[in-house]
């Protein structure tokens, strides 16, 4: 199988690599500048919390599948029990956090992330 080579740069120094990259300094002086501490701190508000809160609930039903047999064996309705309902919700949370995420990366992390990088690509 053969490759094919690149095409050869149209005035002898360009390249269609892409955009000039910034350099690593460039990086850590954005890391460490106010507006990617602002995007990482409503990344950090947002997951931080949900994550606790899955992990909780989560270890919740298991505690309440291994002691609490007797609850989690009631009759809901027909042969449905509390533990089939519960264990139904974990994927529902799953879906709903993954939805809701979705969400607030769209509407306030990549318009932030979209800025620092447009404006880290023109100063290179």
């Amino acid at each position: 199988m053969a490759t094919e080579a690149p095409p050869p740069p149209r005035n002898g120094t360009e390249t269609d690599s892409g955009p000039a990259q910034p350099t690593t300094e460039r990086f850590i002086e954005v890391q460490e500048g106010e507006e990617f501490g602002e995007l990482r701190r409503t990344y950090r508000s947002f997951a931080f919390p949900l994550t606790i809160a899955f992990i909780t609930w989560y270890l919740l039903y298991v505690l309440l599948c291994n002691y609490a047999g007797d609850f989690m064996g009631t009759k809901v309705f027909g042969n449905i029990n509390v533990a089939l309902v519960l264990g139904l919700g974990q994927f529902a949370t799953t879906f709903l956090i993954a939805w809701l995420y979705s969400r607030h990366a769209a509407h306030r992390l990549d318009p932030k992330a979209e800025a620092i990088k447009a404006r880290m690509e023109a100063d290179a």
